[in-house]
């Protein structure tokens, strides 16, 4: 006999839900608290924010948007970014949030392989997105450049306003958990990235699990300066602190030199960190006193927690995983530089290469047992292929990251498998930058890897065997090409021209070898 399908713990629920409860539960308390670098500042209240994701929801209704139907959302953060991703949402929409720093060639290929029906962007970017997608059937653009006033002429564009509409003429429809929500593009191994599909389930469980794995309360003011377009911000600080009816308070981006004074100013008591921000407020002088309760970053307790005063819970977890697969705890103490143990929410497996769980000391690759569409991604849009590679026979999620099992039960992060870059916090796939590289005229074979950086933990470095060994000016342009295809992040710090790769069996490069190099000459200059 097959086993029925579980009662999903969100049945009868979509974000409009959670939405619509909040309003009603706490109406008159900020949500949304606007801090821009330059023009004024703004607070929405939880009646005042659904007000406002409720009239783009209408505002999308009235020009065709139908559930299911895919929009581009191209914004750095910013009031709107919050209220498009949501509003899509709202509509049943499907909001597909990239990154801000993207290429025009990567927003084709966003806007063309997501089948978007129209864009939301902003000044600095509407003509790229308006040359790069001319497929969409509309595209309207911000009043401000994050607060900053428009430096390029946007009068032959619609006005974000355009899509403010009457929430009374939106139609009824069931609130179908398993609907899809959002999209994101994240790096794999493959030449382009790959478009991870989310449930309205997997948002709320997002939302839900990361309130209870931060200690979120309603009492709480949750700073966000990571970018919006990603699951870090996205569901471990605004879904998460939406959850428990918490404040948000919104900054264009990470500034170390804002970081104090606006946590100051509002009480902020919780923020998502990565290791680039606790460098950089390292270099910054600390007040006296502060109202966090916690930081959270991809490594327990960290060094610096002692310097600033307060704990950091690790974690690790992926676009895939909505929320943290691995977590520490906030009551108890955690073995400091761990990502923490096994979320409850999640099955956790480290095997070695027979399969076999590994024991205590040992490392193997780590994978993820959950339920799709709930506590796992639903698919890769629009590529069946990838999505089935994506897990075991079992049904185990293969992560690609090797960890290590520690004797205290403790998990430590060992390696990537994947051929990945972590760079400034973004996740770079090699093969990304190879397919640019490999195109250029002139280059007969090409290998990427990662060299470590004072700031940015790693950068991509390009080894080229070129077709005539005197071309000295295919460096610049293989990097020309970079720049005019890759995001600035995906972009190679150096060219190196060689005769030859070093190879292991079955003649693949051994990249391994290329990243010792690097190694043995010490760090990127900054």
């Amino acid at each position: 006999m097959t086993t029925p399908p579980p009662i999903n713990p969100f049945a009868g629920r979509d974000v409009r839900t959670l939405i619509d409860a909040q309003a009603a539960r706490r109406g008159d308390h900020p949500a949304l608290i606007w801090e821009p670098f330059e023009g004024e500042g703004r607070t929405w209240t939880y009646a005042g924010l659904a007000d406002a994701i409720r009239r783009l929801a209408a505002g999308l209704r009235a020009r065709g948007v139908t559930p299911g139907d895919r929009v581009l959302v191209h914004l750095d953060n910013c009031p709107e970014s919050v209220i498009a991703w949501l509003g899509c949402a709202y509509a049943g929409a499907v909001a597909v949030t990239t990154n801000a720093r993207s290429s025009a060639d990567e927003i084709a290929y966003f806007a063309n392989h997501s089948g978007a029906v129209g864009g939301i962007t902003q000044p600095c970017f509407a003509a790229m997105v308006r040359d790069a997608a001319p497929g969409l059937g509309w595209l309207v653009v911000t009043e401000t450049d994050n607060g900053a006033a428009a430096e390029v002429d946007v009068s032959g564009f619609e006005p974000f306003a355009a899509l403010s509409g009457d929430p009374a003429t939106l139609a009824d429809r069931p609130h179908d958990p398993m609907a899809p929500f959002g999209i994101q593009y994240t790096s794999g191994t493959t030449a382009r990235p790959k478009a991870v599909l989310w449930t309205h389930a997997n948002f709320l469980w997002g939302a839900r699990m990361s309130a209870l794995h931060e200690d979120l309360r309603p009492e709480d003011v949750h700073l966000v300066t990571l970018p919006m377009f990603h699951t870090n911000a996205q569901v471990y600080s605004v879904a998460a602190a939406l959850w428990v009816g918490a404040t948000i308070v919104l900054q264009p981006k990470f500034s170390a030199s804002r970081f104090w004074p606006v946590s100051l100013k509002h009480g902020c008591t919780w923020a998502s960190m990565v290791p680039f921000c606790l460098k950089a407020l390292a270099a910054q002088p600390r007040p006296d006193r502060h109202d966090y309760r916690f930081w959270g970053n991809g490594i327990c307790e960290p060094p610096t927690d002692a310097l600033f005063g307060l704990k950091t819970i690790g974690w690790w977890g992926m676009t895939e995983t909505i929320t943290h697969g691995t977590v520490g705890d906030p009551h108890l103490a955690d073995a400091p530089m761990s990502m923490g143990r096994p979320s409850p929410g999640y099955r956790i497996h480290v095997l070695d290469d027979d399969g076999q769980p590994v024991k205590p000391g040992e490392t193997g690759d780590l994978y993820v047992e959950g339920q799709r569409g709930l506590s796992l991604f639903l698919e890769y849009a629009g590529d069946p292929a990838a999505t089935a590679a994506a897990f075991r026979e079992d049904g185990l999620f293969i992560t690609g990251d090797r960890v290590r099992l520690g004797e205290d039960g403790f998990m430590y992060f060992a390696d990537r498998s994947k051929d990945m870059l972590k760079v400034g916090g973004e996740n770079v796939a090699a093969s990304e930058i190879e397919r640019v590289v490999a195109s250029v005229a002139g280059v007969r074979e090409c290998a990427v890897v990662g060299r470590r950086h004072p700031m940015l933990d790693e950068v991509p470095v390009a080894f080229v065997i070129p077709v005539d060994a005197a071309d000295v000016g295919l460096p610049d342009r293989v990097l020309a090409a970079c720049a005019a295809t890759l995001a600035g992040f995906k972009r190679p710090h150096e060219v190196r021209l060689v005769d030859s790769l070093p190879r292991s069996t079955l003649e693949k490069i051994a990249k391994a070898e290329l990243r010792a190099l690097l190694a043995a000459e010490g760090s990127s200059p900054r």
